[in-house]
C-alpha cells in the first residue's frame, strides 16, 4: 500500500494508506491522531473512498468524505484534509519532506533585477531546470513595488518617488503596494510545485507556505500569526504580507517582504494610500519609522535573517545555492522587454 500524510495547521495528523488496482482504489485506509464521532464514521469514509479512479479530482474526494461524514463529528481535521493525504499516497500531491530546498542569497539586486528574477525562477522550476528555491532578497536601492494589477497614479505620486530617487516597479504578482528601503526590509521568495500545496484553497496555501517563518518568528520571540488572507502580524502591529503567483505549468511563486526599519513619512510621500495603511493598523501618522522587526526583537536585520534561514533548514532538507548566469542574463531581457518599460509598469494606468 501507498502511505500519505497530511498535517493540518494548527490541528491534527490525518494519514491515507491506499492500494490501486487497475486504476481504481482498491482498498483505502484512513487513521491519524484526529477525533471522530462516531466511530463507524472512519470505516464509512473508507468505503466510499473505494473504487473512485486514481486520477479522482480533489473536489470529488472531499465531496465523497463529506457525503460519508454528513452526521459525524470531525475534530481536529476536514474531508479535504482526507483528500490531501489520499492525493498525497497517490503521488498526486507532495509534501514538504519529499522535496530537497536549494537556498539562493545572492548580493544586491536592483528592483527590476529582483521582479525579473522572480519570474525567471519560477519558469525555470516550472520547465524542471530548477528545483524548489528559497530565495533572500538583498535591495541595491528603494522601491515601491506595485501589484500586478493596481493603478500607478492611484497608488504611487510619482513626483515624490523621484524626489526621494525611489524606483516603482510592477511584479507579476497580485496584492497591494510595498515600501522597501536597502537594508530596512527583509524580502524571501519561494519557488514550489504545485504538488505541494494541492488541495489548497489560495487563502489556505498562503498560510501553509509561510508556516515556517511564523515558527522562525517565535524563535525570535515575536508572537506571530497569520491574518487572512496574506499578512503576517503580531500583537504589536503588522508585520509584513504576502503575494503569490500561480503559472499554468505547475509552478508557484510566493514571497514575503516584512518591514525591519522603515521610514515612514518616506512611504507616505511616496504611497498614496500609505497614510490610510499606516491609520488602518493603528500607527500614527507622525511616527516615523516602521520598525516591527527591529522593535521586537532587537536584533540586526543580518542576524535576523541568519537565523531564518537556519530554521528553514532545521524544518526542511535545504542546500546551498545561487543563481545561475544563464539565469541571470534572462532576467537582464526580461528587464530590458518588460520589468523596466513604461508598458509593463503602467499596464493599469
Amino acid at each position: 500500500m501507498n502511505k500519505g500524510e497530511y498535517k493540518v495547521p494548527d490541528g491534527k495528523l490525518v494519514v491515507a494508506e491506499v492500494e490501486e488496482t487497475d486504476g481504481v482504489l482498491s482498498r483505502v485506509q484512513i487513521s491519524g491522531d484526529f477525533f471522530l464521532e462516531p466511530d463507524e464514521a472512519l470505516g464509512d469514509i473508507d468505503a466510499a473512498l473505494r473504487g473512485l479512479p486514481v486520477d479522482t479530482r480533489m473536489s470529488t474526494i472531499v465531496e465523497r468524505v463529506e457525503e460519508a461524514t454528513a452526521d459525524a463529528a470531525l475534530i481536529g481535521f476536514s474531508p479535504r484534509a482526507v483528500a490531501i493525504a489520499v492525493r498525497r499516497a497517490l503521488g498526486r500531491s507532495t509534501s514538504w519532506s519529499e522535496h530537497t530546498f536549494e537556498i539562493v542569497h545572492p548580493g544586491s539586486l536592483h528592483p527590476h533585477q529582483h521582479l525579473a528574477l522572480d519570474q525567471v525562477l519560477v519558469e525555470e522550476l516550472g520547465a524542471g531546470r530548477r528545483g524548489p528555491t528559497l530565495r533572500i532578497w538583498e535591495w541595491a536601492s528603494s522601491a515601491a513595488i506595485l501589484g500586478s494589477f493596481q493603478s500607478v497614479r492611484n497608488e504611487v505620486d510619482l513626483e515624490a518617488a523621484a524626489r526621494r530617487d525611489v524606483t516603482v516597479v510592477r511584479r507579476i504578482s497580485g496584492g497591494g503596494a510595498m515600501f522597501v528601503e536597502p537594508g530596512n526590509s527583509i524580502t524571501y521568495s519561494l519557488y514550489v510545485p504545485a504538488t505541494l500545496v494541492d488541495g489548497l484553497s489560495f487563502e489556505q496555501s498562503y498560510a501553509f507556505l509561510d508556516d515556517w517563518v511564523l515558527g522562525a518568528l517565535k524563535e525570535l520571540g515575536v508572537n506571530a500569526s497569520y491574518i487572512p488572507l496574506n499578512d503576517i502580524a503580531s500583537p504589536e502591529g503588522k508585520i509584513g504580507g504576502a503575494a503569490q503567483k500561480r503559472l499554468a505549468g505547475g509552478a508557484v511563486l510566493h514571497h514575503v517582504t516584512m518591514s525591519y526599519d522603515i521610514d515612514a513619512q518616506a512611504m507616505l510621500d511616496v504611497l498614496r494610500i500609505g497614510r490610510e495603511k499606516l491609520s488602518d493598523k493603528g500607527t500614527v501618522s507622525a511616527v516615523k519609522r516602521v520598525d516591527p522587526m527591529r522593535s521586537q526583537t532587537q536584533m540586526d536585520r543580518v542576524d535576523i535573517i541568519e537565523s531564518f534561514k537556519a530554521s528553514f533548514r532545521a524544518r526542511y532538507q535545504c542546500v546551498d545555492g545561487d543563481i545561475r548566469p544563464e539565469e541571470y542574463q534572462r532576467a537582464e531581457e526580461l528587464v530590458a522587454t518588460k520589468f523596466a518599460t513604461a508598458r509593463w509598469l503602467h499596464r493599469v494606468p
